[in-house]
């Protein structure tokens, strides 16, 4: 006898970097990808890797964490690896896909340093998304071209060190044409340094614990400097920001598993179902039941 839909386990998969490779870097044409990979790109999923999608041809709509992003001819996407995604299941377009992980990009100092700081993956705002010209005389169809050809070569002591240089650059194109026409935009500075060093601490402990006197003991600072530091950079109390990482995962974990309304409050850190759905309700304005039935 099958199971019935209820009995069956509905979770957000999580993709790791395929094994057996010489790096931790690919590019992948869309369409090949959509051939043997279909119904795992069009299944909400994360990754444990970043995405760099440049779509040449055709037009659709991927939705990276509940939001609709509207991709177009010469339209070039930066998906962090920790959203949650979910590719447009018509794959009426043409392109190609840069996956890569931290491992493969952060070996030098600065490239890690780059990477954690780079509007490109850490937009507060947007997913970042731009636009390049149709004709491919940009230097950031030129990079891609590069990038390509040496990703075809034999594998030697230079390749990884080619590539990690090649997409450093591609990256810091894509911002420098991101920042001109992106004005909502965070200045660099101490401020955002603790922005980001709180984000990631946030990502490992949002779970356990929401109390801001606990990120600011572990960032060395007093809750004061702290409410000051994310003020500054993205107009939000650092108590604002705990819940609005907490929300997310509610959201994610109502919309794409069948985790009950009582299991998703324990692993978000509620003792009890009811303070949960207080929680979810004073920052939605509906229940968690009523978002389930909204996006399910």
């Amino acid at each position: 006898m099958l199971p019935s839909k209820k009995d069956i386990t509905k979770t957000i998969q999580q993709y790791h970097f395929k094994e057996g490779l010489t790096q931790e870097f690919e590019i992948i044409d869309i369409q090949d990808l959509y051939t043997k990979n279909k119904e795992q790109l069009t299944t909400p999923h994360r990754t444990g890797f970043y995405h760099i999608v440049w779509f040449e041809e055709g037009k659709g709509t991927q939705f990276i964490d509940f939001t609709p992003v509207s991709t177009s001819p010469g339209s070039l996407l930066f998906i962090h690896k920790d959203m949650v995604k979910q590719f447009d299941v018509k794959p009426e377009f043409k392109g190609k896909i840069i996956l890569f992980t931290d491992t493969f990009f952060s070996t030098q100092q600065h490239h890690s340093s780059y990477l954690n700081t780079s509007v490109l993956f850490n937009d507060f705002f947007n997913v970042a998304h731009l636009q390049i010209q149709k004709d491919n005389s940009s230097p950031i169809a030129s990079i891609f071209s590069q990038l390509e050809i040496e990703f075809k070569n034999s594998y030697d002591e230079y390749k990884p060190i080619i590539l990690q240089n090649l997409l450093h650059n591609l990256m810091l194109n894509s911002e420098r044409l991101y920042r001109i026409f992106h004005l909502q935009e965070i200045k660099k500075g101490n401020a955002l340094t603790v922005l980001i060093q709180f984000k990631n601490i946030l990502e490992i402990h949002y779970h356990q614990c929401k109390k801001v006197s606990f990120y600011a003991e572990k960032l060395h600072l007093t809750e004061k400097k702290l409410a000051k530091c994310t003020m500054e950079t993205i107009g939000k109390t650092a108590k604002e920001m705990i819940q609005s990482r907490t929300i997310l995962e509610a959201k994610r974990l109502l919309a794409h598993t069948n985790l009950s309304i009582k299991e998703i409050g324990f692993r978000l850190g509620f003792d009890e179902p009811t303070n949960f759905v207080k929680y979810f309700k004073n920052e939605e304005n509906i229940i968690p039941s009523t978002f389930r039935e909204m996006h399910q």
